[in-house]
């Protein structure tokens, strides 16, 4: 079956949304609201990541709820999105994602889906990602972006001292110490995996508390894996302080899904 989205034929594709969790270093704010339902410029942050999932040609959505799941379908039901299929299914306020992920496992109906946290306003190439994933044949890919340091740090080359400088934006990390040396880049929280590996381990996974330490270290070490580094605006919103930052990016969701607009933006990203 295809679909026309922005005027071009597409393939339906599948996407999962992890967004059941409490988002308690959110303090107050999550005691009233689960976290993907955070406005950003007067947006829910998973009404930006539906639209732009919707304009990248995943047709079928499928969140797994918990805490205040019962906002999160309110919220769907408001906005009625049109053309998508969106399954949301209860899954446990208390559950951990391993088991989360496990309760919507057969609901997965292709050969490969995007998995991605709840939490994060993004602009990037899912579409080109995506389709680089399927025409390598990998089992996982994984997407890397900059993520901005917090705290102090101290500039230094050649042993001399240079600078000092607060919210340093990086992308990667040194590894020192034991046998390995080498570098480890920032995980976004968006993957695209193929689907068979997830329900042949789901029972490795399903009760551990910490799916990605469970799951991805055993496909790594076993199936075909892929690392694209992101071109584009992705931002995670884990407390009050990143909403705050966010709110001051450049995002203007009036003009966020032009069509014509992020048909450039897809344009320059492949190059």
């Amino acid at each position: 079956m295809l679909s026309r989205i922005g005027g071009s034929k597409m393939k339906n594709k599948c996407a999962v949304i992890l967004c059941g969790g409490k988002g308690s270093r959110l303090g107050s704010l999550a005691k009233k609201i689960p976290k993907t339902l955070v406005k950003i410029q007067k947006k829910e942050v998973l009404w930006y990541i539906i639209k732009y999932l919707k304009y990248s040609g995943f047709n079928k959505i499928i969140l797994p709820l918990g805490y205040k799941g019962d906002q999160i379908r309110r919220f769907l039901k408001k906005q009625k999105f049109q053309d998508l299929d969106i399954k949301s299914i209860d899954t446990g306020v208390d559950t951990h994602i391993g088991s989360r992920i496990n309760k919507i496992a057969d609901k997965i109906e292709f050969k490969n889906f995007l998995l991605l946290n709840g939490d994060a306003v993004f602009k990037i190439n899912l579409k080109s990602i995506y389709e680089n994933h399927c025409k390598k044949n990998c089992d996982i890919t994984f997407l890397s972006g900059e993520i901005t340091y917090p705290y102090g740090t101290i500039g230094v080359f050649k042993n001399k001292v240079l600078d000092f400088s607060r919210n340093l934006v990086f992308d990667r990390l040194k590894i020192r110490g034991g046998k390995k040396k080498y570098e480890a880049f920032n995980y976004t929280g968006i993957s695209v995996i193929k689907t068979e590996l997830l329900k042949k381990y789901k029972n490795f996974f399903s009760k551990s508390d910490n799916f990605e330490q469970k799951f991805y270290p055993k496909i790594i070490r076993k199936y075909k894996t892929n690392l694209i580094k992101i071109n584009g605006f992705w931002h995670s919103i884990d407390n009050l302080k990143d909403i705050d930052v966010v709110n001051k990016k450049n995002i203007n969701n009036k003009k966020y899904f032009n069509m014509k607009k992020l048909k450039n933006f897809l344009e320059k990203a492949k190059k």
